[in-house]
């Protein structure tokens, strides 16, 4: 079925023979071919991130030299301030995507601190403006990584066993962060940039021992997390590194009794000088209208005395 567009895309000829593809033609083109044909039957075999359509898509694209951003500009290091206007890529201009007064101070926060914590219900934009300004930090050279973590927790049912290798069993709790994380590059360069290891979207079970410099750093869901593996998460954090919180304390997942180590850590860090505490409510809701009629309690974002 993907026949004409392997033809028309490399401009070679292919053909079918049973169980096997027969490509012939110039040897960029075959080479960029077969190695389409592989990533999509890892993407068949293997579903989560991309599928066999978007993974042929995304070759054909690179092949014909439409591949977006140059890698080379994720390898600089400059030492310019986070966003900086001369960049072009300045957190000012960032702002003028926020739809709320509450998503201008999120992202001037961002700019402006080491470490911000946004609490908020749901469709307030706390993911996607964080990953957004982490695309750009790190398009602009500020960094050196991109890393997104969330606590692997069900969401009130139990699913059991998840069948396939560790990358089927955690797909589905990482979904949410790659679906931010296409809205801003393509698949063909996420999965460039996450076979170098310059984008990791992981369990927050697997920061542990690690010491992360140069990095934007993002924890979602962080409400669901334990004191002790916030403790841990925050602990990552290394020279020229950026990190950023997102939680809704309204929506606990954790086991009954359990303490949420996003509350935890206001309790304890709630005053500390370059650790910026965000609070999103209703009004900054831009989903669907519907959401805000959906159990808001405003009561579960304010500072836990």
């Amino acid at each position: 079925m993907y026949l004409r567009q392997i033809r028309e895309g490399f401009d070679i000829v292919a053909s079918a023979r049973g169980q096997s593809l027969d490509l012939q033609g110039s040897e960029l083109g075959v080479t960029a071919a077969k190695d389409a044909v592989e990533r999509m039957q890892a993407a068949h075999h293997n579903p989560g991130a991309s599928t066999p359509e978007q993974e042929l898509d995304a070759a054909i694209r690179h092949h014909r030299g439409d591949s977006g951003v140059d890698e080379k500009v994720v390898e600089t290091n400059r030492s310019a301030e986070l966003f900086s206007e001369e960049d072009g890529q300045g957190w000012r201009d960032l702002t003028r995507i926020a739809r709320t007064d509450g998503q201008v101070r999120y992202l001037e926060a961002m700019a402006q601190n080491e470490i911000v914590v946004s609490l908020g219900p749901a469709g307030t934009g706390k993911t996607y403006l964080a990953v957004r300004a982490a695309v750009e930090a790190l398009k602009a050279g500020e960094v050196r990584k991109l890393i997104l973590c969330r606590p692997a927790v069900e969401a009130g049912e139990k699913l059991g066993f998840l069948p396939g290798d560790f990358q089927q069993k955690v797909n589905p709790y990482l979904r949410p962060l790659y679906d931010s994380l296409h809205e801003m590059l393509d698949y063909d360069q996420v999965r460039r940039y996450s076979d170098r290891e310059i984008i990791e979207i992981v369990p927050l079970a697997y920061m542990r021992g690690r010491t992360l410099n140069h990095a934007f750093i993002i924890l979602d869901e962080a409400q669901n997390t334990t004191p002790a593996q916030m403790k841990m998460f925050l602990t990552r954090m290394g020279a020229k590194s950026r990190i950023v919180v997102t939680g809704d304390p309204t929506q606990l997942d954790l086991q009954k009794g359990q303490p949420s180590g996003l509350l935890h850590a206001r309790r304890v860090l709630g005053s500390v000088k370059g650790i910026s505490w965000i609070d999103l409510t209703a009004a900054d809701i831009v989903r669907n209208r519907l959401v805000t009629f959906v159990g808001i309690d405003d009561s579960g974002y304010e500072a836990v005395s």
